[in-house]
This record gives C-alpha cells, sequence and structure tokens, in this order.
C-alpha cells in the first residue's frame, strides 16, 4: 500500500497510528492530515529520535498495512 492511500483514508489509519505511536494527541492528529513528512516531524518531536529512525518505523507501519492487504 503506497502513502497515497494511508494519506486518503487517513480518519481509518488514526486508530492505527495512535496503536504504534501513543504519544500523538488529537493535536498532533489534525496536524499531521495524513502527510507522511508531517508525520515524521511529529514522531521525531515527540520520540525525540532520529529522522533515519522515524522514517524506518513509518515504513514498517506502511509495509505492515501492504503484508496484511488492508
Amino acid at each position: 500500500m503506497n502513502w497515497d492511500h494511508i494519506e486518503g483514508n487517513w480518519r481509518q489509519f488514526k486508530g492505527a497510528v495512535l496503536d504504534r505511536w501513543g504519544k500523538l494527541t488529537g493535536d498532533d492528529f489534525d496536524r499531521i492530515a495524513g502527510s507522511r513528512e508531517k508525520l515524521l516531524g511529529v514522531l521525531q518531536e515527540r520520540y525525540g529520535q532520529a529522522r533515519e529512525v522515524v522514517e524506518k518505523q513509518v515504513e514498517e507501519f506502511r509495509a505492515g498495512w501492504s503484508a496484511v492487504g488492508k
């Protein structure tokens, strides 16, 4: 599944994103609005991790959705 699909269905994916990254707030979700770049930035802020680390996590998240056909 590509990120365009996730962005287009952001409301449906918010629960899964929150399950994976529980420190995100409602304001964070509003700010992200499905944007991969904004998600990366917010994750860096909330978790204090390097960009490479959060990029890998987000890619694993996206790939996981592809693997189960969601």
